[in-house]
């Protein structure tokens, strides 16, 4: 019997449409469904463990070869960047990273202050918009690259997504042992941010990893710059 594709419009006679690969009748959702949904992210082969090794051992290499070669091996980079805050978010729940990775000390009526509190708060979520100020960066300092702005924030994505890994590995590590993890954990993933970033745009020079580090300590300056001067408009806006 013939059918038409809900996806595409086209003729169905199989249990897929021909044009599009689209299945000619959906699975219902159950709780087999649901299960499956999850495996898929987290399962070893092209799931986030997959990647996640993948990027310890050569993320630069690994995240020029999704933009370049094959987009399949690991996971989207914003469905990455996504976990791997909702991670660090509900390790922050329980162990209370933001109170000793981050302070803001300020007047807590101020516009400013309600600013820092929301970035100390939701540091994962918050390195999704400190990605862009750094990405213009390293777009200004590795301008002769081949690469345009969309793709350096792809590299971001997986960067500050294990960058935010680290600091809650360290971070879980001290609120069970109570051992002094968080420092080492500050400089480790400061450490594994620069190296992937240089390795991406040139694993042999030195340049690379140096312009790397100016490229997101500058970014994460402008990033701070531009919320006070945000907070700053605001307050004036709402005294006059």
């Amino acid at each position: 019997m013939m059918a038409t594709c809900k996806n595409c419009n086209g003729e169905v006679t199989l249990n897929y449409c021909p044009s599009c690969g689209h299945p000619a009748k959906l699975k219902r959702i159950d709780g087999h469904y649901i299960w499956h949904e999850i495996e898929h992210v987290l399962h070893f082969e092209r799931g986030i463990l997959y990647t996640i090794r993948e990027l310890i051992t050569s993320p630069g290499r690994n995240v020029r070869n999704y933009i370049s070669e094959n987009r399949s091996r690991l996971v989207k980079p914003i469905i990455f960047i996504i976990v791997t805050s909702l991670i660090y978010s509900v390790c922050n729940s329980f162990f209370h990273l933001e109170d000793r990775y981050m302070t803001y000390q300020g007047d807590h009526k101020s516009a400013i202050s309600a600013i820092f509190a929301w970035v100390q708060g939701h540091y994962g979520y918050a390195n999704i918009i400190m990605s862009v100020f750094i990405a213009l960066w390293i777009k200004l300092f590795f301008r002769k690259s081949p690469y345009n702005l969309f793709e350096i924030l792809i590299l971001l994505c997986f960067v500050m997504g294990m960058g935010m890994l680290i600091f809650a590995a360290f971070g879980v590590a001290e609120g069970l042992t109570h051992f002094s993890f968080l420092k080492n954990g500050m400089v480790l993933g400061l450490v594994y941010i620069i190296f992937a970033i240089g390795q991406f745009f040139g694993p042999r020079k030195v340049t690379s990893y140096v312009k790397a580090l100016f490229a997101y300590l500058l970014g994460m300056l402008t990033f701070s710059v531009a919320a006070l001067a945000i907070g700053a408009i605001i307050d004036l806006l709402l005294h006059k």
